[in-house]
């Protein structure tokens, strides 16, 4: 980042931080001024970083992103969102950064569980939070970190008691109503000792610039299990950052759904540490047309004895489109008895699309069980010809050999609202000749 860049961000976090929730807590004052500073000091990431090498965000400095945008609800185009807002699911709204109450609906929500807005929760509980806030992820992580924990404007905070159940899933739906908006939340979620959660997160916004900056830490107790699913389908002006990272004790169960469809760029990272017996599945999807850039980095940490851990990530890109997978398995000298796979298939459907892919092991301990494996290509020409013997066109053939390969990531859904919306944005971004919705 420039000098320029630098202070004018510095000048508008001064004109704002007064505005931020908790400035009566010292403790977060103190992680706020220490954030700012770390991310001052170093700007965005650059190309130069290792994890960052195929992903420029230098477009994101130029912008100059405003925190002050209008989070009233009367911004928001009710009937479109209502395509994106789930059945069966307890809906929190948080419209440019800030919890909407009135486009929020929380009827039925069990007296034992807490879902309130982080700036609610600073003021009601302040030492929870403290207990949890940045634990998951430092400020050193990277700079986004950094810049998220100082800009936070507003977020969600779910506690889910211990032995609790929670009957529907939450959505957490982010919307961006206006153009060169900054939209920075954090959110914590908490699932305690042998308790069951659903988590959604879904973003959206208008098809103008603006960058949507959220930061998820998850704490999953000793034998809990905790699902969170994330759907990314942002304008095609729009720049994401996303970052995961769990807190898993031993014997808890981690799933995690990630749908990567908009934005001009987006990066997603999703992190975990698994603990004794833990279970980590991380499943992924991008589709990526026309000039976006879609970046996901994953890190699963074996840290203790027999854990196992599941990776699938699949990407689509067609156009001038460019895929990045970062994934790290990480499997520490105690961690003996791991079980990890991990795998990256992707589909280049023109000469123009590009993947960098880059699967690592880091194995410090012998009695491990541990594979990865990568594939980039185009469509089998051997299955386009079968389908062709069967009267099928070369066009159809090659749409129904695309959805089938992106088709088995939305398969592995089970909530039959998100599948469908998950549907409905994987057919409007390819061909949907030859493919009949209602086959599916």
């Amino acid at each position: 980042m420039t000098a320029q860049f630098a202070s004018q961000y510095s000048s508008e976090y001064e004109n704002n931080v007064s505005l931020l929730p908790g400035q009566s807590l010292d403790w977060l004052k103190s992680l706020r001024t220490e954030a700012f500073e770390s991310f001052s000091s170093t700007g965005f990431p650059s190309l130069r970083e290792e994890e960052w090498r195929y992903t420029n965000v230098s477009a994101i400095e130029k912008k100059l992103f405003s925190p002050q945008a209008i989070a009233d609800s009367a911004t928001v185009d009710k009937d479109w969102l209502a395509e994106f807002i789930l059945d069966d699911c307890l809906t929190v709204v948080l419209v440019n950064g800030q919890l909407s109450s009135e486009l929020s609906s929380l009827e039925g929500l069990s007296e034992q569980v807490t879902v309130q807005s982080m700036a609610q929760a600073l003021e009601q509980q302040p030492e929870t939070v403290k207990k949890y806030l940045a634990q998951a992820v430092s400020n050193d992580e990277h700079s986004f970190v950094a810049f998220n924990t100082a800009w936070f404007t507003d977020g969600l905070f779910v506690h889910i008691p211990a032995k609790v159940i929670l009957d529907k899933p939450i959505q957490l739906l982010h919307v961006v109503s206006q153009s060169e908006c900054l939209s920075t939340t954090r959110h914590l979620l908490i699932a305690d000792e042998m308790s069951e959660a659903k988590v959604i997160e879904t973003f959206v916004g208008v098809d103008q610039a603006y960058l949507s900056a959220a930061v998820t830490e998850v704490f999953v107790g000793k034998n809990a299990e905790l699902s969170l699913f994330k759907l990314q389908a942002e304008g095609d002006k729009a720049y994401h950052f996303g970052g995961t990272y769990v807190k898993q004790e031993r014997d808890s169960r981690f799933k995690h759904h990630n749908f990567a469809f908009g934005g001009l760029l987006a990066r997603n990272d999703i992190h975990t540490d698994l603990d004794v017996a833990s279970e980590c599945d991380l499943n992924g999807l991008s589709l990526g047309i026309k000039r976006q850039h879609i970046d996901n980095h994953t890190r699963i940490n074996h840290l203790q004895p027999h854990a196992i851990s599941r990776e699938l990530y699949k990407g689509v890109f067609n156009q001038r489109a460019r895929g990045v997978f970062q994934g790290l398995v990480f499997v520490a000298e105690d961690a003996q008895k791991t079980d990890s796979e991990m795998n990256n298939r992707n589909l280049l459907l023109s000469a123009d699309a590009e993947v960098d892919t880059k699967p690592q092991l880091e194995i410090y301990a012998d009695d491990v069980k541990c594979a990865h494996g990568v594939t980039v290509g185009q469509l089998d020409e051997k299955s386009i010809f079968y389908l062709q013997s069967r009267c099928v066109d070369e066009e159809t053939a090659r749409n129904m050999l695309t959805f089938a390969f992106a088709n088995e990531m939305v398969d592995k859904v089970q909530l039959k609202s998100l599948h469908d919306i998950l549907l409905k944005q994987l057919l409007k971004r390819f061909p949907q000749s030859g493919v009949d919705k209602d086959w599916l």
